[in-house]
């Protein structure tokens, strides 16, 4: 079975990903953004637009998790923000297509909430709304003037199973994944703090500079 988790930049996709990992005995976590950075790295720099334009990326994304699917006997679990309907049936579709179990959900909440989420995550001082003095091509620059449009499109019946998590916890999204997908977790442990900072380890494992 494969969980591709959805939403937008700053939406738990990740963190939501290694807590079903870390309480599903045999799961693994695998990435299509990594499939995207390696191709931007092989780009000069000012041809790195959206890698999922790249048919390369949608390719490989489906190759890489039809091996993971067919060769791994737990279950794949893929964190990762599609919004144009054409991508998302050439990775998504072309997976059920190839006759995998895929159960896909998308993470949505308030754009405050979204954006609240981010500062928390200590990214706070990288954000710039565009158009303001000082904002610059970064990454979070990036995914913040992205985010309506995602937020946007995310909501179509197209992009279901759709979960709102303003009121949820992690550990809570990762409860409700497991139930409509028919997944037996294992209990959450650990009070509110040992959570943040089990929380705050993933998130600096994936801070990106490039």
């Amino acid at each position: 079975m494969l969980l591709w988790i959805n939403g937008p930049f700053g939406g738990g996709k990740t963190q939501t990903a290694y807590e079903l990992q870390r309480r599903l005995p045999g799961s693994v976590v695998c990435d299509p953004e990594h499939v995207g950075f390696g191709l931007h790295r092989m780009l000069p720099p000012g041809l790195r637009g959206d890698f999922q334009d790249l048919a390369s990326w949608r390719q490989g994304v489906v190759e890489v998790l039809d091996l993971a699917l067919t060769g791994h006997e737990g279950v794949v679990i893929a964190p990762m923000t599609v919004t144009d309907p054409g991508h998302f049936a050439e990775t998504v579709g072309r997976l059920r297509e190839l006759g995998h179990d895929v159960r896909h959900f998308t993470l949505l909440a308030e754009r405050e909430t979204v954006l609240r989420r981010l500062r928390e995550r200590g990214l706070g001082h990288l954000l710039r709304l565009p158009g303001r003095k000082g904002a610059g091509p970064g990454r979070e620059t990036w995914a913040v003037s992205r985010l309506d449009h995602c937020l946007r499109r995310l909501r179509e019946p197209e992009f279901a199973e759709h979960l709102w998590t303003d009121h949820a916890t992690v550990p809570r999204t990762a409860d409700r994944i497991a139930v409509l997908a028919g997944l037996t977790l294992r209990p959450h442990q650990g009070g509110p703090v040992r959570t943040r900072l089990r929380q705050a380890r993933v998130g600096l494992r994936h801070i990106r500079l490039d």
